[in-house]
């Protein structure tokens, strides 16, 4: 795949983006796609880790020059942005822990699918964690919206959502929108360990929680 890898420790599956800024497009959220039917086809419990192979970015977001080439903000309305719904919805809702481990940026889509994760850790020295879509002028789906009110805190949620408030590791810590911040060292063996904790519960229990305590997307999945 040009776009991910996806291994497996144990009972914990590591999807790690391996595309640079691993910006959001077509090919890309296709191959993602395509992990998740894996994960999700396999039997007995698991749990996901979503890395990225680059030391900047965990994912820079949609990929606008793509976009562009396909028509501008027409294509995005139309096709992408229900594709990239589509992928935030399933994730968000997906049969398995999660946890999104933010080894650099995560900004606009990529901020989303950190948010649509069940749990976030993230480098506490590197990385912001930012929606600025307020400053780009495209605005979120209903979907993207649900997504971002997944964040712990809604204040800061809402403050991150309208003008763009962009978190550092240890400020997104205090803030209550990401669960841990850590030195490079410790972030990813520290997100296995936790995510092999985690695959240990009850996948029918677990989905079963998940599901009700993010009631406000049922509307969207059927």
């Amino acid at each position: 795949m040009a776009y991910l890898t996806l291994t497996r420790e144990g009972l914990v599956w590591n999807l790690s983006l391996c595309n640079g800024e691993n910006r959001l497009n077509d090919d890309m959220l296709a191959e993602f796609q395509a992990a998740l039917d894996t994960i999700e086809h396999t039997e007995g419990k698991g749990a996901l880790v979503i890395t990225s192979s680059d030391p900047k970015f965990w994912s820079n977001g949609i990929d606008l020059n793509f976009v562009q080439e396909k028509g501008g903000m027409p294509y995005l309305v139309s096709e992408f942005a229900p594709r990239l719904d589509r992928l935030l919805l399933r994730l968000a809702r997906f049969p398995l822990p999660t946890i999104a481990c933010l080894s650099g940026h995560a900004y606009a889509g990529g901020a989303l699918i950190a948010a649509a994760c069940d749990f976030r850790t993230m480098r506490a020295d590197r990385g912001r964690f930012c929606f600025p879509e307020v400053d780009i002028k495209i605005p979120f789906t209903p979907i993207m919206t649900e997504i971002v009110r997944l964040l712990p805190n809604p204040q800061v949620a809402w403050q991150m959502a309208s003008t763009g408030l962009a978190l550092g590791g240890e400020e997104a810590v205090k803030a209550g929108v990401v669960d841990k911040a850590l030195g490079e060292a410790e972030l990813l063996p520290t997100t296995m360990a936790w995510a092999a904790e985690l695959a240990k519960k009850d996948r029918q229990t677990y989905t079963l929680i998940k599901r009700r305590w993010r009631n406000a997307l049922e509307a969207f999945a059927h």
